[in-house]
């Protein structure tokens, strides 16, 4: 231990400053040992402490910039003299932050229960040879851990030892990575079975998030010969992952608690915000503008009116000493602070929570839709972040990744071509079937490949693999067909009995095609047991090989390899890869056969793969097996010296063939293309793929039509001139911007297929390293003029198809159009792993509860069963959610305007003394009571156009693009509305007492009747306004409208109806119900309601319809939304 140490300060070895030391068992009496502090094994995900919760929620709330003048509001109020009282600013904000403080303290007591369930779940630790019950949370790092079949993992183990014979167990990784189907994972060799002897030390890198990247080496104590084992993602068992099909394992832990894999990748998402917001925001600003203004223009005023003679100090109300001796100009600043505080309401405070309140309850509804319920795998749709549910109604891009979202990733296994004959399956009992037509040099006299090139084709694919085989259980026969193994044999004879019942596992669909289309040809894997894979052959004898090591795929590769001794000795490897990894590697001469096979099947659509092999020497394998375990030691650069490896390995090889498998399109694939590229969407497909296989997938999807000109900017292209790439690259882009942009017809640039019937219309395909040339060019300016050239000629194009795509580079076109100009909204849809950077780079990110696993899903904003539901998500609940936020938002500046403005007005009727129009309790419930649940309602269940029609005619999405609701436009007309609405409450119930007597008994009404009857206007007035606006009532809408003008009416009457005795002065003592006595006040009441509003009246009545997308109004129905589709 002391060498080591030495070793590292002097770094004699290599650096292992990223490592950590575990030590494992016992350790020897005599021996000094101090063991490493690590974390425990707690999980907390939660936010809050009991302690904490208060002063954290309280920041983290006034943190808003409304919250936070409300607060200055109140602190004024109470600190200065100020006409209202400081419960009129208090209680709204008070009601505002407490039910924030509720819903966010529920969401963290939600994790804390959560918390509590995983760090309480009893484990078996093994300590001094005995098994001991623990709580999940008391696990050390160090500490063995026994578990048993269906358990989950309390933390990062590596796998010491298996109840399988063969040293491995199996494992799905649902909740890491959504991946359902079973991994393998392999014991650290030579470990004894009596663990309690076992003496060791683990080296391992530090705790960091990748999922599949583990680096390690275990020093094994043994007194013989002590050893070294390298430590690999295949020995390490996650926290999270379940064990199945395996009695029981055990392992040690590395990482526990916070320090463990499924914690690091639990990190919060950076907060998207919308569109809507920074509307809000904006708006605000000239409200705040606004109220500023007016407090001005008042104090000014005031001090203008107090200068003339008497004005100031009339003979009934002198002033004191202490006001005599105040400072003039820190008089002037209380009576600027008094005048914002008399009109502070017109910030409409209580709208955050109405909008936060929409927003949470809204996305039920998303998740409610029956419409989004997918039987094959009984989920629905799901809402992840509800903050942008509005924000689905204005999505102008979409990047959809191909593989499992634009087809279904259920592969099966069509043709394949040896030596350069192609090969279709066409019946399971007959034997190999040769095609006659072949796409190398057509050999008259034979039209099949040898034999012995065809034996060993299909041994390549029952052998280059990482598949098992699911041992025969009881339920055999009732498992799913297609993953079950097909029974049937050459010429139609059953293959051993048991082998019907067994199933593959594999990590990919692929492999288990390819597995199952060499078993049509007689060549059937029977598994792995031992490192001996074993085959049946056509002669129905099994065939058995040592696997020695396997070459993972990786994406940088784009290959795996195998290498496997036979039983008379000979050393294979065998390797399967795309064509373009593949074919530099084998010799020339027999890439040209095949080429032809491999393009004509990506021009149909097929995926292909090539196969390839080689014989190696002794000296060779070696060579080549002694740098694989070297590599597989080292804990720094492991995979850069395994790549090293592999490269070596991998050259020189004979190409046998390839292979076309089958990757059907999703139902409703076509539609959903079109129907979003007529709502305006402009669709580009970001795929990893080949060019032909993506270029037939968008004809089929229709992305592409058969008079769509494509644009092609890949290596292919820039290869065909004779200049330098740069220079052909440029040519192309300037050649292609005259094309789609310079000579495109004013009207067509940038308009989509779906609505433009005249010019031509352009599909653009770019490959990955040509991407690279555009975005990293030699100088920054020539990259930023390829950039331009290249955004406007993509956005001047009806699709754009990305092949040949790293998931980085999906991330970086996104963000390249995200910050384009006039910042486009974007949306990414995708189903894997791979599609995860651009899902989080996106506005609005939709994952699909697809077969590559839920990484998707787990960092999108909503996920959906399938790619068809994108339509519905975006036409209907998108259009609806974004009309009726935008109303919510509208509305709120509008009622607010109307309520403060006659405030304002009043001001200058009673001398700017800072005398309340309205009572105390009237300014402190009419956000919070009167008139805050219709419009809530209307939010929540308006819809102006029926579900139907909206998905019936996409162009309709159109009219609610560019945020068009909450332009200035809109903003100015509503707030033009509220000044219109303000004026003619305040002078119409001015001309009334105009008229001296208005009570029978001839007594005149006093300035709180005043108020009273202008505040009985407004609240009618905006209510009925909603109700006018409402085009789909449902009985919610009718009882919280007609509900809330009858709670007013009771409140006022109860309110002044009752001596308060905790009220200093009554303002409203029976003011209400002697409101009501006189016929004058009814009448005006009555009269400026229907004056108020006759321009929505008539606006109604005369409204004619708009052509085929008539705004339809649903009929009434007494259900909720909920309930919407059962109905419709």
């Amino acid at each position: 231990m002391l060498r080591r140490r030495l070793n590292r300060w002097l770094g004699g070895e290599e650096r292992r400053v990223d490592s950590r030391t575990i030590y494992v068992g016992s350790r020897s009496a005599n021996e000094a040992f101090i063991p490493p502090k690590f974390c425990d094994n707690r999980i907390v995900s939660s936010k809050y402490t009991v302690w904490n919760f208060l002063p954290k929620n309280l920041f983290e709330q006034f943190r808003r910039i409304a919250n936070f003048y409300f607060l200055i509001i109140f602190l004024v109020q109470v600190i200065v003299d100020t006409p209202t009282s400081p419960v009129t600013s208090g209680l709204p904000l008070f009601f505002v932050i407490t039910v924030t403080a509720i819903k966010q303290g529920y969401e963290d007591w939600l994790r804390h229960k959560a918390d509590n369930e995983v760090n309480k779940y009893p484990v078996t630790v093994l300590e001094g040879g005995r098994r001991i019950r623990k709580e999940s949370e008391k696990i050390k790092v160090g500490d063995v851990v026994e578990v048993e079949e269906d358990e989950t993992f309390p933390c990062d183990l590596v796998l010491l030892q298996s109840s399988k014979e063969d040293g491995t167990c199996f494992v799905t990784t649902a909740s890491l990575d959504g991946e359902s189907n079973h991994k393998t994972h392999y014991t650290v060799p030579d470990i004894d079975e009596d663990l309690e002897s076992l003496s060791a030390t683990v080296e391992c890198e530090q705790p960091q998030p990748d999922l599949y990247k583990f680096v390690g080496r275990m020093h094994i104590d043994k007194i013989q010969d002590p050893t070294v084992r390298s430590l690999g993602p295949e020995n390490l068992l996650l926290k999270g992952a379940t064990l199945k099909n395996t009695q029981k394992i055990c392992g040690v832990a590395v990482y526990t608690g916070m320090e463990t894999k499924m914690a690091l990748n639990y990190q919060g998402k950076s907060q998207k915000r919308s569109a809507v917001e920074k509307s809000i925001n904006a708006f605000l600003l000239v409200y705040l503008c606004i109220l500023v203004s007016k407090a001005l223009v008042c104090t000014t005023l005031k001090y203008v009116w107090q200068s003339n003679p008497g004005q100031d100090e009339p003979w009934y109300n002198e002033k004191t000493q202490k006001e005599k001796d105040t400072n003039f100009y820190l008089k002037m600043f209380t009576d600027f602070l008094s005048f914002m505080v008399l009109f502070n309401f017109i910030i409409p405070v209580s709208m955050y929570v109405t909008v936060e309140m929409q927003k949470f309850l809204g996305s039920y509804f998303i998740t409610w839709d029956k419409d989004f319920f997918d039987p094959e795998i009984k989920e629905g749709a799901l809402v992840n972040t509800s903050d942008l549910n509005e924000e689905l109604g204005q999505v102008e891009y979409v990047f959809t990744d191909k593989t499992g979202t634009l087809t279904q990733n259920n592969m099966e296994f069509v043709e394949c071509c040896i030596d350069g004959f192609q090969y279709k399956y066409r019946d399971a009992n007959s034997d190999l079937d040769g095609i006659c037509t072949t796409d190398g040099p057509v050999n008259k006299v034979r039209q099949k490949a040898v034999e012995e090139r065809e034996e060993l084709f299909l041994r390549a694919l029952c052998l280059c693999h990482t598949v098992q085989v699911k041992e025969p259980t009881e339920q055999g026969h009732s498992q799913r067909e297609e993953d079950m193994v097909d029974g049937l044999g050459v010429d139609g004879h059953l293959v051993h009995p048991v082998q019907e019942q067994r199933g593959f596992i594999a990590s990919s669909p692929d492999e288990v095609a390819l597995v199952k289309g060499a078993m049509r040809y007689g060549f059937t894997f029977m598994g792995l047991e031992s490192k001996t894979m074993k085959i049946l052959n056509r002669n129905n004898d099994v065939e058995t090989y040592d696997l020695l090591h396997v070459l993972h795929f990786d994406p940088v590769r784009r290959r795996m390899s195998v290498i496997v001794r036979s039983k008379s000795g000979d050393i294979l490897l065998f390797c399967k890869g795309a064509d373009s990894s593949i074919f530099p590697r084998v010799r020339p001469e027999e890439v040209e056969k095949i080429r032809m096979h491999v393009e004509r099947n990506a021009t149909e659509g097929y995926r292909t793969l090539c196969v390839a092999y080689k014989l190696l020497s002794a000296e060779e394998y070696a060579q080549a097996d002694a740098g694989l375990r070297e590599a597989r030691l080292v804990l720094q650069d492991r995979e850069e010296r395994l790549m090293a490896v592999y490269n070596q390995v991998e050259t020189g090889m004979s190409l046998i063939g390839a292979t076309a498998v089958e990757d059907r399109l999703q139902e409703e694939a076509a539609e959903t293309m079109e129907a979003l590229q007529g709502a305006g969407m402009k669709v580009w497909v970001l795929t990893g793929d080949k060019m032909e296989t993506a270029k037939s997938t968008c004809y089929a999807c229709r992305l592409f039509q058969k008079n769509t000109e494509l644009l092609e900017l890949t290596v292919r292209t820039l290869e065909n001139g004779e200049r330098r790439r740069e220079e052909r690259l440029y040519e192309l882009l300037r050649e292609y911007h005259k094309k789609a942009v310079q000579d495109a017809p004013p009207n067509k640039a940038g308009i989509t297929r779906s609505w433009s019937s005249a010019g031509q219309d352009f599909g653009f395909i770019i490959d990955g390293a040509t991407l690279s040339m555009v975005l990293n060019s030699s100088s920054e300016s020539t990259s930023s003029h390829y950039k331009n050239l290249f955004l406007q000629i993509c956005q001047n194009c009806t699709s754009v198809l990305c092949c040949r795509m790293a998931p980085l580079q999906k991330a970086q076109i996104v963000k390249m159009v995200k910050n384009s100009k006039g910042c486009p909204i974007t949306l990414s849809i995708g189903d894997g792993a791979n599609d995860v950077s651009m899902i989080l780079e996106a506005h609005v990110g939709i994952g699909i509860k697809g077969k590559e696993g839920r990484q998707a899903v787990r960092n999108s904003d909503y996920a959906i069963p399938k790619l068809k539901h994108l339509k519905k998500l975006l036409l209907a609940h998108g259009h609806l959610y974004y009309v009726r936020i935008s109303h919510l938002v509208q509305y709120f500046f509008y009622k607010n305007l109307c309520f403060i403005l006659p405030q304002f007005l009043y001001q200058f009727f009673c001398g700017y003394s800072q005398q309340p129009l309205y009572d105390a309790a009237y300014l402190t419930m009419y956000n919070i009571c009167f008139t805050s649940m219709p419009i809530l309602a209307y939010s929540l269940l308006e819809q102006h156009i029926s579900i139907e029609e909206l998905l019936d005619n996409a162009a309709l999405y159109r009219e609610i693009a560019k945020n068009a609701m909450l332009r200035w436009g809109p903003f100015l007309c509503w707030t033009l509305l509220g000044v219109f609405h303000g004026l003619l409450f305040f002078f119409g119930v001015r001309c009334l007492f105009s008229n001296p007597a208005l009570q029978d008994n001839g007594q005149v009404f006093g300035n709180w009747s005043y108020g009273t009857i202008v505040f009985t206007i407004l609240v009618f007035t905006v209510t009925l306004k909603l109700a006018l606006d409402t085009r789909h009532w449902t009985w919610i809408n009718h009882f919280v409208i007609w509900g809330s003008l009858a709670f007013y009416v009771f409140f006022s009457f109860f309110w002044g109806g009752i001596i308060w005795p905790f009220l200093r002065q009554q303002r409203l003592y029976f003011v209400f119900a002697n409101m009501l006595s006189s016929v004058s006040a009814w009448l005006v009441i009555i009269l400026l309601i229907l004056l108020s509003l006759l321009p929505e009246i008539l606006l109604v009545v005369f409204r004619k319809p708009r052509g085929p997308h008539t705004r339809q109004v649903v009929p009434v129905t007494p259900l909720s939304y909920k309930h919407l589709n059962e109905i419709q």
